[in-house]
């Protein structure tokens, strides 16, 4: 398969792309079920041929990975969310939590390639891959990916950086994968120690953010970076084709925004946890709540590609806070709003008042009720077992980062 192939496929149009993801979506939806006890379990009732649409992909649970950690402890490894056992696999790999994870089929299980061909990397390169080989899939997503494309890779893996420096010597690779910060520490080294690094000209980094002021860094060093945006179970979610112009979601995957502590989709450009639909027949991925914040941006990608486009990575979205030697979740703050139709957005400000706690419901809404605020305090208490305010703010007055709860107490 050639690298181009990679690309051709972009020049679909997203309503034709997703029509087609939706045609295969019902048939996987029955082979999880049918397959994996765990999706039977947490798919219960669900009508797979029903299952066609955005709108009724957002009718199904979301599969959050605190849940599936749990399913995972209760029945080793996969929490009977995988479609075979532990044998039928040729890796299997150990994220942080622990999280255990099968290795998909075929050449680029992770769907790698297109991510690397947008970054400029072509067959030929020599790449040097600095993600972790070790126990977890970070260094095989982009490795498979980049020998689909018809690279060579050399493994370097973290860590052992003069030993990295001395290969990049004899081996001359032009281009890097791993971590944005592991780039620099490799220039920066090579530049104490007078080795010449300079084949590298392009790379493609993930698992941080790639600050403005480092990619220009790395720019005015001659090597142009971009960066791809991926989890474990899944692989490449989405992907940079431009500096600045947001992230292009995959092919193979459905990306959806909820709201954080909720199954709901928010507005396009709405601030909100990144659900994603994996369509791997070895382990499928129905809904997964990534615990990643993003956005939709609903401008066409200055590159010509017309598949869905993320902002990137805009934190973390688990906002579970302990308040009072209590902890609240923004489940409740959903709860609270489910109460109060009239409400269209809040946020719970934790601060702390001399040596106590307090917390303070901010909300927004069109209706002019001067008994709402008053009605919020009371379902607060309720909710979360402890007492708060409640104020009033001017419709689109909060800020849209996807955050429920706000903590800012200062412990310094």
């Amino acid at each position: 398969m050639t690298g181009e192939h990679y690309d051709s496929l972009e020049t679909r149009h997203r309503d034709e792309r997703e029509a087609d993801l939706f045609r295969r979506l019902p048939a996987l939806i029955a082979h999880a079920i049918e397959e994996a006890p765990g999706w039977a379990n947490h798919l219960s009732g669900v009508n797979p041929e029903m299952v066609t649409s955005r709108a009724n992909l957002a009718k199904l649970p979301v599969l959050r990975k605190s849940e599936l950690l749990e399913a995972q402890s209760r029945k080793p490894p996969f929490g009977d969310f995988a479609v075979a056992d532990v044998t039928q696999y040729g890796r299997v790999f150990m994220s942080p939590g622990p999280i255990f994870e099968p290795q998909g089929s075929g050449a680029d299980p992770w769907n790698g390639a297109r991510a690397l061909y947008a970054a400029g990397f072509r067959r030929g390169d020599i790449v040097h891959n600095c993600f972790a080989y070790h126990m977890t899939p970070g260094g095989f997503i982009l490795d498979h990916g980049a020998r689909a494309l018809g690279c060579a890779v050399f493994p370097a893996g973290i860590g052992n950086t003069e030993m990295q420096l001395e290969a990049i010597s004899k081996i001359r690779p032009n281009a890097y994968t791993g971590t944005p910060d592991y780039l620099k520490i490799l220039l920066d080294k090579a530049a104490e120690a007078g080795v010449d690094v300079s084949s590298i000209r392009k790379g493609l980094v993930s698992g941080g953010a790639l600050f403005p002021s480092l990619r220009a860094e790395y720019a005015e060093r001659g090597v142009d970076v971009r960066q791809c945006y991926a989890v474990a179970e899944v692989g490449v979610i989405a992907y940079e084709t431009q500096v600045d112009a947001g992230m292009v979601v995959n092919e193979d995957c459905i990306v959806e925004i909820v709201r954080p502590g909720t199954d709901e989709p928010v507005p396009d450009g709405e601030v909100g946890e990144v659900v994603v639909t994996g369509f791997s027949r070895v382990y499928p991925i129905i809904r997964l709540g990534t615990g990643d914040l993003s956005a939709i941006v609903s401008e066409p990608s200055p590159c010509g590609r017309t598949n869905m486009r993320l902002k990137g990575w805009m934190g973390r979205a688990d906002q579970r806070t302990k308040i009072k030697g209590m902890f609240v979740d923004p489940k409740q703050v959903a709860e609270i709003l489910s109460r109060h139709g009239e409400v269209d957005r809040a946020r719970l400000i934790v601060e702390r008042t001399g040596e106590q706690d307090t917390m303070r419901l901010v909300f927004e809404s069109a209706v002019a009720d001067d008994g709402l605020a008053s009605a919020l305090e009371v379902t607060l208490r309720d909710v979360t077992k402890l007492k708060g305010t409640v104020e009033r703010a001017d419709p689109g007055s909060l800020p849209n980062d996807g955050k429920v709860i706000s903590d800012e107490r200062k412990y310094d």
